[in-house]
Order: structure tokens, then C-alpha cells, then sequence
């Protein structure tokens, strides 16, 4: 206190302005893109990322198989994740067996879909996605891809190793709504599911029965405001596999 009371004014909103901009630089998930801006959405895979039903997180699930210093050439891991691990996509196969029989695993995903003109819109605090949710948010027509920033976002869940049940997802009444009333084809949301933990099944098999919307589960929307991004979603090209961690992107 003696320090900054002998302090000139001068100095001392220069320190102030310093530890603003640092505070803005450290907490902003923008680069610098052309003339725009990028923002990575895939939260980074750790032993502390929370997983479905798990209270201990992800845990280990890297380690090296040669190492140059046992005296390898080279430094080699390999991994250990579930297919549903943080920032993900959801193929057909997750909810239907039919679909599994068939082949309808992530390698058959529209990359159009998973690709192009997104929307980030806020849900209202301390509520799961419903019907009255879904026509409030008034998203309209010619909407393909919608990013739903919850409250789970604010919560900080996808920061929690321990999994929360109390997530905030779709209710099958929101979901019907959507699939009837709108054009989205792509549904992001900031936790591990789309579907609210009491709807589970039944959401995922309103949204996925057709074949036809994409699900993203577990984003990182921290930091980034509603508007209108581009969006690129890649999950890796594995046969059989009814979901896939992927790394997502926006661009303004």
C-alpha cells in the first residue's frame, strides 16, 4: 500500500493499463487470420478432462512406447481414448444398432456439413434446450449449423474432471422442434452431450433417426460471443467407429 501511495498517477495507470492488456491477451482464444480471426474450439485432451459418468476425469491415457532417452531414435506413444472423448462427433451408429450393422460410423459424415456458415447463439441461463427454448431463440430459416452456448459454459463443466450430471442439453420436445421447424443440420453444445442427462436416448434418436443432423459434443465456446463464424469440424477418418474426437475450429 506504501508503494503504490508514493506512486505518481501517471505510472501508476500506466502498470494498471499493463495488467489489463496482459489479463485481455491471456484470456482471449482469437489468432489472427488473414483479415480476420481464428478461434479454436476443441478443448486440449488431458488426464484431467471430465468423461461420461467418470468423478476421476479422463486419467492417463498417453505414454511412450520408445524413447530416445532409453535410446530410441525416436521419441513414440500411443493412446488409449474413448471414441467419445472431449470435443467430439456423434455418427448414426451411436444410438441405432441397424445403422451400426450398416456402416453408418464417422467416416460417412458430410463434410459440407461438418464444414461451412455457423451460428453461435446464447440459451437462456438455467435452462435445458425445450420447445419454448428453441422458438424464443428465433434462429431462422436457412440456418445450417447452430452452436448452442449453455450455461455449461459459464459453469466451466468441460474445466471439471468430475462428469455433472446436471448439464444443460436438449429435452426430446427441443429437439423435435428443431428438426421440425428449422434447417440446422449441424447442433454444437459445450459438454459432453447434446441431449440433457434425463432425455438422453431418446433426443439422440429424434436428432439422429434420419440421417441427417450432425452432432458436436463437448466445445470450447469459452470467450467466444453469439454471431455469425464459419465453422470446420474434423473428426478423423475411423471405419467403425460410432463417434470420434475432432478438432474444431471458427473463423470471423
Amino acid at each position: 500500500m506504501v508503494r503504490i501511495r508514493s506512486m505518481n498517477n501517471g505510472k501508476l495507470q500506466l502498470l494498471l493499463f499493463a495488467g489489463m492488456l496482459t489479463l485481455s491477451i491471456l484470456s482471449s482464444p482469437a489468432v489472427a487470420y488473414g483479415n480476420g480471426e481464428i478461434f479454436d474450439i476443441s478443448h486440449k485432451i488431458t488426464s484431467e478432462l471430465p468423461t461420461f459418468e467418470s468423478k476421476n476425469g479422463l486419467g492417463h491415457f498417453i505414454w511412450l512406447v520408445s524413447s530416445i532417452k532409453n535410446g530410441s531414435l525416436a521419441n513414440i506413444s500411443e493412446f488409449k481414448l474413448g471414441t467419445h472423448t472431449g470435443t467430439h462427433v456423434d455418427a448414426p451408429s451411436h444410438f441405432f444398432e441397424d445403422y451400426y450393422e450398416k456402416g453408418f460410423d464417422v467416416t460417412t459424415l458430410s463434410l459440407q456439413t461438418l464444414n461451412g456458415p455457423a451460428l453461435v447463439v446464447d440459451v437462456p441461463k438455467n435452462k435445458n434446450i425445450t420447445a419454448e427454448v428453441m422458438k424464443s431463440l428465433n434462429i431462422p430459416r436457412g440456418v445450417h449449423r447452430v452452436l448452442f452456448k449453455t450455461l455449461n459454459t459459464d459453469r466451466r463443466l468441460m474445466h471439471k474432471k468430475e462428469f455433472a450430471s446436471d448439464f444443460t442439453g436438449f429435452r426430446k420436445d427441443g429437439a423435435q422442434w428443431l428438426v421440425d421447424n428449422t434447417d440446422i443440420k449441424l447442433v454444437g453444445i459445450d459438454y459432453l452431450s447434446v441431449s440433457a442427462y434425463v432425455d438422453a436416448a431418446p433426443t439422440h434418436h429424434i436428432f439422429l433417426k434420419k440421417r441427417e443432423v450432425v452432432l458436436v459434443e463437448g466445445l470450447n465456446l469459452d470467450g467466444i460471443k453469439p454471431g455469425k463464424y464459419t465453422v470446420h469440424c474434423l473428426p478423423l477418418r475411423m471405419v467403425g467407429a460410432e463417434g470420434c474426437p475432432a478438432r474444431c475450429i471458427l473463423t470471423s
